[in-house]
């Protein structure tokens, strides 16, 4: 079940953290990249996060979860995470399925990620999401920007 979760909760900051470290590191090894910066996150950072989280709970376990923020003009998409227990199962989808069609209206939405993560183009393509450039973030690192205007 999707569920808001609150960041604010040191349990629940923690829960996000054990789900959101191994993803990020998972991901560092794909794209060749440890600079991420949410490798960097600890319990107190997840706390003060302004961005609003929602997750995928079974049985009081965190498999995943999405966080996003909001302005007058669109939403960004700022971590899409699954733990690596239970990758290509679905969850990720599910997750953006649920902000598109639950949450996110009638604004853009954008979404960033490393240009070489390839599961994670493939699911904001077969969500709609097209690219809108590339940009180097790093030295010979990049990451795509995609959008999805569904809602105008």
């Amino acid at each position: 079940m999707i569920v808001r979760l609150d960041n604010k909760d040191i349990n629940t900051a923690s829960l996000i953290l054990g789900v959101q470290l191994p993803a990020y590191k998972v991901e560092a090894k794909l794209i060749n990249f440890e600079g991420i910066p949410q490798l960097n996150d600890n319990v107190e950072s997840i706390r003060a996060s302004n961005e609003i989280f929602i997750g995928y709970m079974i049985e009081n376990e965190l498999k995943g979860f999405l966080s996003y923020s909001e302005n007058e003009k669109e939403y960004q998409i700022c971590r899409l995470v699954v733990h690596p227990s239970y990758f290509k199962q679905g969850f990720a989808k599910k997750l953006v399925n649920h902000f598109l069609k639950e949450i996110a209206r009638n604004k853009r939405i954008i979404v960033t990620t490393g240009t070489d993560n390839s599961p994670a183009i493939n699911l904001y393509k077969s969500s709609g999401f097209k690219i809108q450039k590339k940009i180097e973030v790093a030295p010979n690192f990049f990451i795509s920007v995609f959008e999805n205007s569904m809602g105008n």
